[in-house]
């Protein structure tokens, strides 16, 4: 009988030693989004539209293309970037449609291919670009790496984001050298250099 306080008294300790961590997890990602927030940009009502515009585009896109195929939608600033395979030529049509009907978008890249679906080692490989362009686009000193956004398919490497010319180049010469990138593509809004942060 006398352990049952004890016992108690340790569940308690463990379930507020776990409440604590959980809690710091929230605030450290919190915290976080916030920095992502203050180095992008765009506007936090322009990112979180963008968002919105992403899932919503990907939802009308599986409904008109039941499932067909495999899409990437990227929104920057409202600019929609479409990448990956689609089994025809009328569903890559249908894609674009689908996005020009979501509320918001003011542009469609669309860079679908007709091809058949990409393999998981072929993804992993993109993934493993991005992450190789954005590591060299650190320690740079022409633009800041928060203000590019790097899409890859097929080892083919998209670049957006809120960009002078001078930062556009520069961003585009770092990527290009990049091991296993096969090509560029810019999809870059321009801006002044007194409008940068």
């Amino acid at each position: 009988m006398r352990l049952r306080p004890w016992a108690a008294i340790a569940l308690v300790l463990v379930s507020a030693a776990t409440l604590q961590a959980c809690a710091e997890a929230l605030i450290v990602g919190g915290v976080a989004a916030g920095v992502m927030m203050a180095a992008d940009r765009r506007q936090a009502e322009v990112m979180f539209s963008d968002q919105r515009i992403e899932f919503s585009a990907g939802s009308r896109i599986d409904d008109a293309l039941k499932g067909q195929g495999h899409i990437n939608v990227t929104s920057y600033n409202y600019t929609v970037l479409l990448t990956g395979e689609v089994p025809t030529a009328q569903a890559k049509v249908d894609a674009e449609k689908a996005v020009t009907e979501v509320p918001n978008v003011k542009t469609v890249v669309n860079e679908l291919q007709i091809a058949g679906t990409s393999s998981a080692a072929s993804r992993s490989n993109d993934a493993y670009i991005t992450s190789k362009v954005k590591g060299n686009f650190l320690g740079n000193e022409k633009f800041k790496p928060t203000d590019i956004k790097v899409v890859t398919e097929a080892s083919v490497v998209y670049l957006l984001g809120l960009v002078t010319r001078e930062e556009a180049d520069a961003a585009t010469e770092i990527a290009r050298g990049t091991a296993g990138v096969q090509k560029v593509v810019r999809v870059f809004e321009y801006i002044t250099p007194s409008a940068k942060k």
